[in-house]
This record gives C-alpha cells, structure tokens and sequence, in this order.
C-alpha cells in the first residue's frame, strides 16, 4: 500500500530552486531513509508534507487525499527543532498531547518515560540536550499514526542517545506504519532502514531497497553515498 505521494514537487524562493521536480512514492510497513548531506533539501521537503510550506508546482497526497487536516492525524512528525515550551513539566506536554491529539496513547508515553527514569514534574529546561530528545521522540512514538517522519533525530546527541532513539524507533512505530529518517548521520542510522532514498541539491537521485542497493554496489549504505557524492 502507498501511503504518500510526491507528483513533481518543486519548492522556490524567488529565483532560488530548492526542489526540483521531485516524485516520490513511500510504501507502508516499512523504515525508510532520506539520506543527504546539509543543505540538500531534505527538511524542506519534510515541511512540505507536513503542511508547513507550500510547494510551488505539484501535489503531496497522504493515502490518496491532497495534505490538509486528515494528513496531519496520520502523519506523527518531529522536526529538526523543538516546537515545546522548555518551562513545562513532562506531565504537562503529555496532558497537551492527550488533549492535542486523539491518536496519543498517554499510557504507552508514560511507560517509554518511567523507563527512562524521569521524574514527570521535572521542567524540560532542567533536562540535558539529550533527555529533551528523548522525551519529543517518546511523544511522537506515542501516537498511533500511519507515517513517522522524523527530521534530523540523531544530531547534536552522544552515541549511546543515538543507540537508544533508534531502538525506541524500531520498538514503538504502529504496526503497518511506516517512518522516514531525514538525516546526514548515514552510518548510525542505514542498520534499521528497509529503504533509502538519495537526496542531493534539490533532486531525489536514487530510491532503492537498501538490501538491494548494498549488494549491487558491494558497500554499505554509507559507502555508497560517499562514492556518489564525494566533494
């Protein structure tokens, strides 16, 4: 089944062509990377199916329907950046996610949570960079959707966070879901994907099963990409 569509998306500012001509087709069930250096366009192409920005030509559908509101139940989505008030307490930002959203399972949070040890009245200003991680990606996992799209998750925390937010990606997505894992970090991430796709100043240049894609260039994912982009 195809959960999302991309049907010749481009994104401009003024003069400036961030996409170009994009078409794209993401299967369910499955963890899918889209894998890039910084700056290749992948978090506006992110924004643009999560309904942040507008694409300049084409159309995102998200199981047959144009992006909008039904989109946004389906689609569980952690940006780059955090969008949370950092002097809330955890309890807080679950009871806003209970109330935000009716997909949030609150008790699988609070689990993924006590096993973290965190107190739920501590405040998130109060947390390490890699604690706040760890709580946004609990939240977002926590929803019961159809697409994980995850923006950058691993940058900016140590090896063992990276381990771990990994871990909780493949233990939490909802059965017959699938995610995509926008990052530049190729080698801590190509160990769980099912699909990768190549994105390089603006333009997908490769959509392959990972499998597949290592045993007909004999390399690892990360290998691979060095060779096709080396500066």
């Amino acid at each position: 089944m195809t959960l999302l569509e991309c049907k010749n998306i481009s994104k401009k500012y003024g003069e400036k062509e961030i996409l170009k001509n994009i078409n794209l087709s993401l299967p369910s069930d499955k963890i899918i990377g889209l894998l890039g250096k910084n700056g290749a366009g992948k978090s506006t192409l992110i924004k643009l199916i999560n309904d942040l920005l507008t694409p300049t030509e084409g159309e995102i559908t998200v199981k047959g329907k144009p992006i909008g509101v039904e989109s946004k139940r389906s689609i569980a989505y952690l940006p780059e950046r955090t969008y949370l008030d950092k002097r809330m307490t955890v309890q807080a930002v679950l009871t806003y996610f209970s109330d935000f959203y009716d997909n949030f399972d609150r008790q699988k949070a609070e689990k993924l949570l006590a096993a973290l040890d965190l107190d739920p009245k501590e405040r998130l200003l109060k947390m390490s960079k890699g604690m706040q991680e760890k709580v946004q990606l609990v939240l977002v996992m926590s929803r019961k959707a159809d697409m994980y799209i995850l923006d950058e998750p691993l940058g900016g925390v140590d090896p063992a966070t990276r381990d771990y937010i990994l871990n909780t990606i493949l233990s939490n997505f909802a059965q017959g879901a699938s995610v995509l894992i926008s990052t530049h970090l190729i080698s801590d991430v190509e160990r769980i994907l099912d699909e990768v796709i190549f994105i390089d100043k603006g333009q997908v240049v490769l959509q392959e099963s990972a499998d597949e894609l290592r045993t007909r260039e004999g390399g690892s994912v990360d290998e691979i990409f060095r060779r096709m982009f080396r500066c």
